[in-house]
């Protein structure tokens, strides 16, 4: 039998701390911390940034981190298109609504699922690659760039940057398509504002539901916890106020989101939008 390890009582000082900015409740998080774990439990949305410019290095090592994301089949089915020039960041915050994050981030990146490459090395060898006019094959795309962006936030936020996901480029992706020239059988996901956090103004880790909530032991089989969501809906309402942030239920921003076409703000079509873009989605 192998003797345990006795976790540093600095360790565990530090994920308690990390566990209770995380949930504000009684979770507790065991075993070993380090730098990785700290880094993750401590993510937070950065919508305030300095003017100054993201190293070139910076953005390099991000995208090595991006590119060890897992990848299905190894296709690496995605691509980014780095944004510094201010006045094409202007056209694609028009798109997003006009978001502060993205008027104040001096770079901002666009995640794409890129069936492009895939289809002109099909192209060159006489392929019709059959296979990429399925749904399986944007989602594995999609799938792609969002594990790849992912690992490049991590990155970007241990070297000091703040980053902020912007879901709302999927407004109008056939305008962003445009602004980016993107080919056929190319589609902007998501974009990531990435920047230096303003000190002046410093976003909070925003708690999270409970982790009784989320996690499911061998099948799914539960009820949706009521009290959970009471207690959850108490703590997201603390953070707000924290943040100088309206104060909203957690379960009343889930309705609204979901509630209407209208909810959707734009992308309620993007199938059709998709399909113009190159991808048939059978």
């Amino acid at each position: 039998m192998t003797p345990s390890v006795a976790t540093k009582p600095d360790e565990s000082d530090r994920l308690r701390e990390l566990a209770g900015e995380r949930y504000r409740n009684d979770q507790r998080l065991e075993g070993r911390w380090n730098e990785t774990v700290d880094t993750l439990l401590s993510h937070r949305s950065v919508r305030h940034y300095l003017p100054t410019p993201v190293p070139y290095e910076a953005v390099e090592l991000a995208i090595a981190a991006a590119q060890s994301a897992p990848s299905s089949s190894n296709l690496q089915a995605w691509s980014v298109v780095a944004v510094e020039d201010a006045d094409r960041r202007s056209r694609l915050n028009a798109v997003a609504g006009n978001q502060r994050q993205i008027a104040q981030a001096p770079l901002l990146l666009i995640w794409l699922a890129d069936l492009a490459r895939p289809r002109a090395i099909a192209t060159e060898r006489g392929s019709t690659a059959e296979g990429l006019d399925y749904i399986e094959s944007f989602l594995l795309g999609v799938i792609d760039a969002a594990l790849a962006a992912q690992n490049a936030v991590v990155a970007l936020e241990s070297l000091g940057l703040g980053t902020c996901y912007i879901g709302a480029i999927r407004n109008d992706a056939e305008i962003v398509s445009r602004e980016l020239g993107l080919p056929d059988g190319v589609f902007p996901v998501f974009g990531l504002t990435v920047g230096f956090p303003d000190p002046a103004v410093p976003a909070g880790v925003k708690p999270r539901l409970p982790q009784t909530t989320v996690l499911h032991r061998e099948t799914y089989g539960r009820q949706l916890p009521q009290e959970d969501l009471t207690d959850y809906n108490r703590v997201l309402q603390s953070f707000q106020g924290e943040q100088a942030m309206p104060l909203v239920d957690w379960t009343d921003q889930v309705l609204s989101r979901i509630a209407t076409v209208e909810s959707l703000k734009g992308r309620h079509v993007l199938g059709d939008v998709a399909r113009r873009l190159g991808f048939k989605l059978k």
